[in-house]
């Protein structure tokens, strides 16, 4: 089952230093390149776009990974 997250929706996940939060800015439906990596998005396997509230930095993410608070 897919996860319905929309801009602004406050999400968690897990990081290798514990959870972490953060704010959904927008949804990938195709590749993107973000700093030096490149999301793998597509319409069949869409990631999100996840502003870190500890750190401000963005990264890609797939629905799985992400729990809404």
């Amino acid at each position: 089952m897919s996860k319905l997250l929309k801009p602004g929706d406050q999400v968690e996940w897990q990081t290798s230093q514990g959870k972490t939060a953060g704010t959904v800015k927008r949804k990938l439906t195709s590749k993107t390149k973000i700093n030096s990596h490149t999301a793998a998005a597509s319409k069949k396997n869409p990631q999100y776009l996840v502003e870190s509230k500890k750190s401000g930095g963005i990264a890609a993410h797939k629905p799985s990974a992400l729990n809404k608070r």
